[in-house]
């Protein structure tokens, strides 16, 4: 309702739907309207923290990366007072202590994190189970999945049957912590790790894994709109997300980087491209650039093989078979040491990222083309150093044994010829007429022969 006031000798005259009345104006009466003001200011101050959302795309494999920007952005949301954080999530699994920081981050988070699998056709496996149970609200697309969270050993390494069956345990009581505090169905979640059960998104709705399943992230955030969140035991809010402004918060570059190269298949990749750029190097002193590119390739591949679960012995191969190529220059093995090399390059290949989870190995239709190509490289660098070192001098005094020169005048046994555009002394004894050509067969200090 919208109302006049006007103060006027004292008394204040209000004009409310036609209606006229008026207030003896008093000290009270203005500390009254003072008081009304700052409560409706504030009141103002509050819709307008309120109608703003926050949401962020993970699509991909939990990783150190992945992690530190979810982590952030649950962050950012708290300092910017936003309604809630929607993480849109689609990942196969991951790092368990990348995902253990997410889940911890998530537990604790005093603004409400929404996780969403989606769209359709997404799957939060592995990882992507703990995190999404963790959620204050847990949503899901048609046609997605979420399970198969059984712990997978790093390197692919064969565990002892305590061993193992600590792990399982450990997560197991993980899961089924999370799950209780979440309320959802601790039973599945226990099942999920030890069975590696995944379900349908309807099937999660059905068994209380998840609390909502929304076509779109239009449509999550208006059934959002009316929900109590208990951020913990003390506090708990009700989301009013209908007609909410969206902000989406995109990784940085630096970030989106370091994500990239992250994955088995570019780390993989960068470790042979510094190893050639640095074999090159070596192999042709002063290149530079060759140089320059493999030790760049060299250190962004150790920053992903250190987020990744390498087998060293892998590694090891690896760098042996560059070792043999190299050590082809200097003894003659008719090619032994380079076919040695590419059996090593090959193998230490195959063993770097041994895991028996898909999206953690090496595929063969990468490491296959990429040890051709590295191999068809080094063997190529080799013939041609090897070439070079057999190759007649064609500059110095050794450069002028065998060369062609003509005689500047008549003379046995001394005189001079010109080789080479140069004038030399000579001696020969046989006798040599001026112009003649004369075949150079040694050199003795600064005499031709």
């Amino acid at each position: 309702m919208a109302s006049i006031l006007t103060v006027r000798k004292g008394w204040i005259y209000s004009s409310l739907k036609g209606m006229k009345m008026k207030f003896r104006f008093t000290m009270v009466t203005m500390l009254v309207l003072v008081s009304l003001g700052f409560v409706s200011a504030a009141i103002d101050e509050t819709v307008k923290r309120g109608e703003r959302i926050h949401v962020i795309e993970v699509d991909g494999i939990i990783n150190p990366v992945s992690a530190k920007y979810i982590v952030g952005s649950i962050d950012r949301a708290l300092e910017e007072d936003a309604q809630c954080l929607i993480i849109i999530l689609d990942t196969p699994g991951g790092l368990m202590e990348s995902m253990r920081q997410i889940v911890k981050k998530i537990l604790s988070a005093q603004v409400p994190v929404v996780v969403y699998v989606g769209p359709s056709g997404a799957r939060a496996a592995s990882a992507g189970v703990f995190i999404t149970m963790a959620a204050h609200v847990a949503a899901m697309a048609p046609s997605t999945n979420i399970g198969a969270a059984h712990p997978v050993t790093l390197g692919g390494k064969e565990q002892d049957k305590a061993m193992m069956e600590k792990i399982v345990n450990d997560t197991v009581a993980y899961a089924k912590s999370i799950a209780r505090k979440r309320g959802r169905n601790a039973k599945w979640a226990a099942e999920a790790v030890e069975k590696s059960v995944s379900i349908t998104d309807e099937e999660a709705l059905k068994s209380k894994v998840i609390d909502l399943v929304s076509p779109s992230l239009d449509d999550l955030i208006l059934e959002l709109d009316g929900r109590k969140i208990s951020l913990d035991d003390k506090k708990t809010l009700v989301l009013k997300t209908e007609g909410a402004e969206v902000t989406k918060i995109s990784m940085t570059w630096k970030d989106r980087l370091l994500n990239a190269i992250s994955h088995p298949q570019i780390a993989y990749l960068l470790l042979l491209l510094g190893m050639m750029g640095i074999y090159f190097e070596i192999s042709n002193p002063g290149a530079i650039l060759p140089g320059v590119i493999g030790g760049i390739a060299i250190i962004l591949a150790f920053f992903a093989l250190q987020v990744l679960p390498i087998n060293f012995a892998g590694l090891a191969l690896m760098i042996l078979g560059v070792i043999l190529f190299i050590a082809e220059i200097k003894v003659t093995s008719y090619g032994l040491l380079s076919v040695s090399g590419i059996i090593s390059l090959l193998l230490g290949s195959i063993m770097l990222i041994d895991n028996p989870t898909e999206y953690l190995r090496i595929s063969w239709q990468v490491v296959v083309p990429a040890v051709a190509v590295s191999a068809g490289f080094f063997i190529f660098a080799v013939t041609m150093a090897i070439r070079a070192r057999l190759k007649k001098p064609t500059t110095g005094i050794e450069g002028l044994v065998g060369s062609i020169g003509i005689a500047e005048s008549d003379f046995r046994p001394d005189g001079q010829i010109a080789v080479h555009g140069e004038i030399w002394s000579a001696e020969s004894g046989d006798k040599i007429k001026k112009g003649d050509k004369v075949e150079v067969i040694k050199v003795d200090k600064l005499t031709l022969a």
